[in-house]
């Protein structure tokens, strides 16, 4: 299974905790079909590079950023119409509230994007000027609302929690409020300082460690007695509304990454043995459109290789198999059984596949980081 990542780097403004590759658009933001050519060569371009090591058509692909619903549909459809995938691809396509009343969700659904992923974060008006969201309460109602009428049944919505002064019973109504809306997942995760963030310059005073403890206590029953099923860290949802692209993420399997400062992740099968190659592409914008685009690429070097799995696959709540590591790194299991079996001795794993119990699952950095 490969998947597709596409990065749109602009937004209408940066959030104070945002890590990602965004920048605010300006009156020289190059235009929607100049950066559609930008993304269409970089997909043929990769396409080209590693064709004969993926596994196509596309069975997933993301529009992340930045604002992807910033994008014209015209562009998003002309993109699609370039890139291999089918009906039965999942297209996810992330939206900002802010940006709603600007968005044809009509359209938008007819360019073969079929998943919406938006971003509310909170339904507090006073929280969402805290993290800096040029959004309200009311636009994300709106959104949901807009969307539907578009043709969008399935789609997530982005709540965060451990917000600056918040207490369990609005953490509770965020999540409350998200659940009425009726989408089919939930990504329901934490507040965290980001190196580099304005967040980190300028630390705000969030919740002690015994009242955070408290919300995911609550969060977590909440969402079970609303049917989410969490599948992943932060990931919730109905039954068969998984999200097919993140899960590819987590099992450490395959994506090409498009569009200014996009990753990506490739195995390439030579001479019998498995080499794992990352790409990224220039994160300045005007760097990405300088030709040639530039598409760096190193191998994982065999000794990092259990780390990264271990990184991805022990997010996900089921695990996965013994057998999905040696496939996807070409190592083997006997070789990671000693540091395992420590582990399972102190409560943290399961014995009979890669997976942590609920303990390892609450400290997971402490997990992962015994393969590093």
């Amino acid at each position: 299974m490969t998947s597709l990542y596409v990065h749109y780097p602009w937004c209408v403004r940066k959030c104070p905790y945002c890590d990602f590759n965004s920048h605010p658009l300006k009156p020289d933001t190059p235009g929607g079909e100049d950066y559609t050519r930008l993304l269409i060569a970089d997909l043929n371009e990769q396409l080209r590079i590693f064709g004969d090591h993926l596994s196509l058509p596309f069975a997933s692909v993301f529009f992340g950023g930045g604002t992807p619903s910033l994008m014209q549909p015209k562009a998003v459809a002309e993109f699609l119409a370039d890139a291999p995938v089918q009906a039965e691809t999942e297209v996810t396509l992330e939206a900002n509230p802010g940006t709603q009343e600007y968005v044809d969700f009509g359209a938008l659904r007819q360019s073969g994007v079929n998943r919406l992923s938006i971003g509310a974060q909170s339904f507090d008006d006073h929280s969402l000027q805290q993290l800096g969201r040029i959004h309200s309460a009311n636009e994300t109602h709106l959104a949901c609302k807009a969307a539907r009428r578009g043709g969008f049944d399935n789609f997530n919505l982005d709540v965060m929690w451990g917000l600056p002064g918040q207490k369990v019973a609005g953490a509770i109504s965020d999540l409350r409020q998200a659940i009425e809306l009726e989408p089919k997942h939930i990504s329901w995760y934490q507040l965290t300082i980001e190196p580099k963030t304005e967040f980190a310059r300028r630390i705000p005073v969030l919740p002690e460690e015994a009242l955070l403890s408290d919300m995911e206590a609550a969060g977590l029953e909440l969402l079970q007695q609303a049917g989410f099923e969490r599948y992943e860290v932060s990931a919730f949802a109905l039954d068969g509304y998984q999200c097919r692209h993140n899960l590819n993420y987590w099992s450490f399997g395959d994506y090409v990454g498009v569009g200014a400062g996009a990753h990506g992740k490739v195995t390439k099968t030579m001479n019998n043995a498995q080499h794992l190659t990352r790409t990224s592409r220039p994160s300045q914008p005007r760097l990405y459109a300088r030709p040639p685009m530039g598409l760096d690429q190193f191998n994982i070097e065999q000794s990092e290789l259990a780390a990264e799995f271990m990184l991805n696959a022990l997010r996900l709540v089921e695990g996965v198999s013994f057998q999905v590591f040696e496939q996807h790194t070409g190592l083997s299991w006997a070789s990671q059984q000693p540091t395992w079996q420590r582990l399972v001795e102190n409560g943290l794993v399961r014995t009979d596949k890669i997976c942590t119990t609920p303990l390892g699952l609450r400290y997971l950095d402490s997990v992962v980081a015994e393969f590093v």
